[in-house]
Parts: C-alpha cells; sequence; structure tokens
C-alpha cells in the first residue's frame, strides 16, 4: 500500500450525524523506535507486545455543519480539556487529504482512559489509536464500497494505522495484537514505515499471555518531551549503528519467537531498553529519563533472576517507569516478588498489572 491509497476519493455528503466508539490499547516495544525522518517516518523499525487492560476508550459524535474548517470539542474524563485540542488540530490539518470530509461536520470527542489519569504511562498511542479508529468508522459510514469482506478490513486496519501514525508514530502499533512491527524490515514480510503490521510468524507458546506490570516510579510530566528526543537523533554520533542494531535485533527476535529461547529475548529486550536510554544520554544536548529507583529496581531484577532463575526482564519506555515481562506461568512467584521488594520503589507504591492483548475494538 502506498499513500495514495489512502485517499478517500468519494463519500456520501448527505448523512447528517451519527456516533461511534472505540478502546484502543496502549503498547509497549521490545525493538526500540527512535528517531523519525519527515512524516512521521520511522529511522528504524520496532516490535511491540500490545496490552489488554491499559487502553484509551473513545466516542466521537459527528454532526453536519455549513460553516468551513475543523469544528471539534474535546472531553477528558467528563471535563472538556482544551489543552488536548492543538495536537488534534495538528492531527486534523495532517490527515485531511486522506478524510475529506473532516471540515463538513462538527466532531465532538469523549475520551477516558482505564489506567488513572498522570499514573505514568504514555497515552499518546492509546489516545490516537481510538480516535484514528473513529474516524474509520465513520468513513466507512460515509462511503460506499463493499465494507464485509476480509480484503475490506485488512485496508480498515492499515489505514487506522496509518492515520493514528500521523497523530503519534507509535500510535500506529495499537490497532492489532499480539505483537505488532512498523517499519520495513527485509525479515518480516509485508512491513512498512507507513503503518503497523501485524506479526505473523511463529510464535512459543513461552510467549503466550505474556505478563506486563507497570512499575510506576515517576508520575511527573517528562523533561524532555519525545518529540523533542526523536529530534536529537538528527546528527547523533552513534544513530547510523543504532538503526542498524534495531534491523538487527528484530530479525533476531523473530527466530526468537519462534523458538521460544526465553534466555534470548532476555538479552535482547533488556539490550534494547537500555540503548534507548544511551541514545538520550549521548544526544546533544543530552538528557536522563531514569530516576534512581529506575536503577534500583533495575538491579533488583537482576538479583532476583540469578537467585532464582525466574525468566523475569524489564524494559523501558521514554521514561523512568519500568515494564516488568514475565511468562504466566511466572505471575504468581514475580507478583509476589514485585510486592514484597519492588513496590516500595514505586510513587505511593502504585503499579498495574497487565498483559499481552489483542488489539481494538468497537464498542
Amino acid at each position: 500500500m502506498t499513500e495514495q491509497d489512502f485517499i478517500l476519493k468519494s463519500y456520501n455528503s448527505n448523512i447528517d450525524k451519527g456516533s461511534v466508539k472505540w478502546a484502543s490499547p496502549s503498547n509497549i516495544a521490545l525493538v526500540k523506535y527512535w528517531g523519525k525522518k519527515a512524516h512521521q517516518i520511522p529511522e528504524n523499525p520496532s516490535i511491540s507486545f500490545t496490552l489488554s487492560d491499559c487502553k484509551t476508550i473513545t466516542e466521537m459524535t459527528y454532526i453536519k455543519k455549513d460553516n468551513q474548517g475543523f469544528s471539534f470539542d474535546i472531553y477528558f474524563e467528563g471535563e472538556k480539556n482544551e489543552a488536548f485540542k492543538p495536537k488534534i488540530q495538528t492531527f486534523f490539518e495532517r490527515i485531511e487529504i486522506y478524510m475529506p470530509f473532516l471540515k463538513d461536520y462538527h466532531f465532538k470527542i469523549e475520551t477516558s482512559n482505564t489506567f488513572p489519569h498522570s499514573s505514568g504511562i504514555a497515552s499518546s498511542a492509546s489516545g490516537m489509536s481510538a480516535i484514528a479508529l473513529c474516524l474509520m468508522s465513520i468513513e466507512k459510514e460515509l462511503s460506499v464500497p463493499e465494507s464485509d469482506n476480509v480484503e475490506f478490513q485488512d485496508y480498515f486496519n492499515q489505514k487506522a494505522s496509518f492515520l493514528a501514525r500521523l497523530g503519534s508514530g507509535s500510535a500506529c502499533r495499537s490497532i492489532e495484537g499480539e505483537l505488532v512491527v512498523w517499519g520495513k524490515n527485509e525479515s518480516i514480510v509485508g512491513s512498512s514505515d507507513l503503518y503497523g503490521v501485524k506479526f505473523e510468524g511463529d510464535v512459543h507458546a513461552n510467549f503466550k499471555n505474556y505478563q506486563d506490570t507497570i512499575l510506576l516510579v515517576d508520575k511527573g510530566e517528562k523533561q524532555v518531551s519525545s518529540t523533542v528526543g526523536h529530534q536529537l537523533m538528527y546528527g547523533h554520533p552513534f544513530a547510523t549503528k543504532r538503526f542498524a542494531q534495531a534491523n538487527d535485533n528484530l530479525a533476531k527476535l523473530k527466530t526468537i519467537l519462534a523458538s521460544g529461547d526465553l534466555n534470548a529475548f532476555i538479552k535482547i529486550v533488556e539490550s534494547e531498553a537500555l540503548t534507548l536510554h544511551a541514545m538520550m544520554m549521548t544526544s546533544m544536548p543530552y538528557f536522563i529519563l531514569m530516576k534512581p529507583n529506575t536503577l534500583e529496581i533495575i538491579n533488583k531484577i537482576w538479583a532476583f533472576r540469578e537467585k532464582t532463575d525466574s525468566k523475569i526482564c524489564f524494559t523501558l519506555d521514554a521514561g523512568a517507569n519500568v515494564h516488568v515481562l514475565y511468562p504466566e506461568k511466572e505471575k504468581d512467584d514475580v507478583l509476589q516478588f514485585i510486592k514484597n521488594e519492588l513496590a516500595n520503589y514505586c510513587q505511593n507504591g502504585h503499579y498495574i498489572c497487565d498483559q499481552i492483548g489483542h488489539g481494538a475494538n468497537q464498542i
């Protein structure tokens, strides 16, 4: 698929109003995306676990209007939120060519998260993907093509991912599950820089129902946004090597997922997490998003793994919080370890238990 394939050629402009609602999950990258080209194109491929319970629920009501220009209101957790409007305005401007009906309607966007507000979990992936899915459902209502066959569903998911990417890069990985690849990679058939694709390779039983407990080390706003961080990869002294490393690690992880080699999985995932933060610490200007308690947790995980031969591991997003990954069969033991030894390093002792999910769903 190319960008041209996603341009809506015609639609039924006689529909006056309607309403759609979607729930879309967050995701956590195993191979990290860090660094982008123009138009939200990634410098390197990534692969992520789709989460199950950490999601954004968005209802979009639309009503026909006469005046030109974009018109929308945003409500977050029941309260009108003006702070979100500039990001949605930019998003609408980016996608108008693909969804020309946007200026025909006034949109009321009502959104909420299943995870606590200001919990330290980035909600841009779940939030922007939920909006993109709502817009795709509206497009489906307005357009005429056959919309119940398998080919259309593939198109629906690809375009939703394509649109979500233009709102937030990682959002393109939240449409489907359990594993999603974004970015062209020779080892992944059908992979694309334009949208995320469901990982269709073999996945060993060891990785089924994989668990992710998110330790909320710091609920505050990051001192450096992800957008700024991505931009600092321009001219980064290690950028070229890093992009090559990500491609290699994705190819290796494909083999690991098929074989069920948990030790090899741990090495790739933890190395990727630390490499992401190494890129931040060696950019110019340099910055550190990890906190002292992030490092305490990492060392505790390493010690626990050494002592018990557990297959627990960690990964990090672009922040201080720690995602603790482990097989389902270890759930009881790992949760006891988290409660006894790691919760004290979380802000107010807060952590969220989640697991691999199957992607977004219409409500």
